[in-house]
């Protein structure tokens, strides 16, 4: 057996991200990764990681990416922080894992994208729901053709809340647009398959308190021709399927754990038909009985991911990381533009 060679972590930001997230998924791969320092403002966090892990621990991020024994900076702070983190990361010569949303805005991400082009280390996006199984499946299904050509997808991610934290607040990085929106932005940028040709949005605040958007609708429409409809929403008291795909013979619904399929068998060819301009009787064009194929199914896809064991590869095999940094800076670039000239927009 190979010599472990674990890359060396330092995770900043202890929350409900840093320690609530990451450090449970890094459980089992300490042949891969190992946590050897840790960074938040708050000094009973710092504690809890040193009593767990046995790491140095800092009040600082300068401290921590002054410290040579950190190879890789892990960014988990608030969203608002993204920027200044990862560019002090950068500067230091440190590879950076840095926590979705990348930055706040796009001219940030294009900022951070520019640094790391310079730096000495690499910048990889946690995008993690990227290899979620209900994704992973329904694009499996999609490449299969069963569908036929794919024209519309709808996703959607909603629920009612009265939240009342800070990411409820624009001035730390709040709103579903950016907690939520990384994730099902990304979705719908893979699943376009196509440059973003069109874009429209309408963002509101309903439930949530604070001064971010709790309630938005994104559409995109591709090159190709492809349109991506996309919900997020702490507004909405009634629920939807996450995924919802149509195509020329067919299509899905997803929700939760379960893809309802109706499709065109086939086997069964289907007979020319041409437009009848006569005029017509008393039924709506002529009348065809088609062959649909319906079940249901468990989500399973055929390959799946893990972001952490992606990284690793990433750093110590030289493969190629599956989120790329122009994929993570076009996603800000949709985010971005779906806020401007709203009162949404970052205040600063």
């Amino acid at each position: 057996m190979a010599k472990a060679n674990p890359i060396r972590l330092g995770i900043v930001g202890l929350g409900r991200a840093g320690w609530g997230m990451h450090c449970p998924e890094l459980k089992g791969k300490e042949r891969m990764f190992r946590i050897v320092a840790a960074c938040d403002v708050i000094p009973e966090r710092c504690e809890r990681m040193a009593q767990t892990y046995g790491c140095t621990t800092y009040g600082r991020i300068e401290d921590l990416v002054a410290d040579a024994d950190v190879e890789m900076v892990d960014i988990a702070t608030r969203s608002v922080d993204h920027c200044a983190h990862a560019l002090l990361a950068l500067k230091a010569g440190k590879h950076v894992f840095l926590e979705k949303p990348m930055t706040v805005s796009y001219a940030e991400a294009r900022r951070v994208q520019a640094a790391a082009g310079r730096a000495k280390g690499d910048l990889y996006v946690r995008h993690n729901r990227r290899f979620e199984s209900a994704f992973l499946h329904i694009r499996e299904i999609i490449a299969s053709g069963i569908l036929g050509e794919v024209h519309e997808i709808k996703l959607a991610r909603v629920g009612y809340s009265r939240r009342d934290d800070w990411q409820t607040l624009i001035e730390f990085g709040g709103g579903q647009l950016l907690n939520w929106g990384p994730h099902i932005v990304d979705h719908a940028c893979r699943l376009l398959e196509s440059p973003v040709k069109k874009q429209w949005s309408d963002l509101k605040r309903v439930a949530a308190v604070g001064d971010a958007e709790d309630h938005l609708k994104i559409v995109l429409t591709g090159e190709n021709g492809r349109v991506v409809d996309l919900e997020i929403s702490g507004g909405a008291a009634v629920g939807l399927p996450e995924y919802v795909v149509w195509g020329t013979r067919g299509g899905l619904i997803c929700r939760g754990n379960t893809i309802e399929l109706r499709y065109l068998n086939p086997r069964a060819k289907l007979k020319p038909r041409g437009a009848d301009p006569a005029t017509p009787g008393t039924s709506f064009g002529t009348p065809e009985k088609l062959r649909w194929v319906e079940k249901t199914i468990a989500v399973k896809p055929k390959k799946t991911y893990d972001i952490w064991e992606e990284l690793y590869r990433a750093v110590r095999r030289g493969a190629a990381f599956p989120i790329t940094l122009d994929e993570a800076v076009g996603n800000m670039k949709v985010i971005s533009d779906a806020k401007r000239s709203t009162p949404f927009a970052a205040k600063r």
